[in-house]
């Protein structure tokens, strides 16, 4: 779907977010961590890792990546996909940023299952 004719969810200011850091937002579906970059890029995607169900948003952000903090997995945030020899993938949700406010993609965060 084309970013200017989904629906977007605001869920905070990026500045709730530190740099190389996330927070989580809480879905009927689940948690979704949202990451943002050391140059304000922000990405979603489920705080769960598929390996041992590490918490996401707890992990190490570097560049456009998150390590598990429980087994050291490594994901795209972008794709979503384990780096390496790891075999694995996260549910992305699309996001964005807006004039400071932080938006998620309503249909991704619908389309999620618990």
């Amino acid at each position: 779907m084309n970013a200017e004719t989904r629906n977007w969810v605001a869920i905070g200011d990026l500045e709730d977010i530190p740099p190389e850091g996330a927070r989580v937002v809480k879905t009927a579906h689940g948690c979704v961590a949202v990451f943002r970059t050391i140059d304000d890029q922000v990405y979603a995607l489920d705080d769960r890792c598929p390996h041992k169900g590490g918490p996401l948003s707890q992990g190490i952000v570097h560049g456009t990546s998150v390590t598990c903090p429980l087994h050291n997995w490594v994901f795209d945030l972008a794709t979503g996909l384990a780096k390496g020899a790891d075999e694995g993938a996260v549910p992305v949700t699309a996001a964005k940023v807006e004039e400071g406010k932080v938006l998620l993609a309503a249909d991704d965060l619908a389309r999620r299952s618990g």
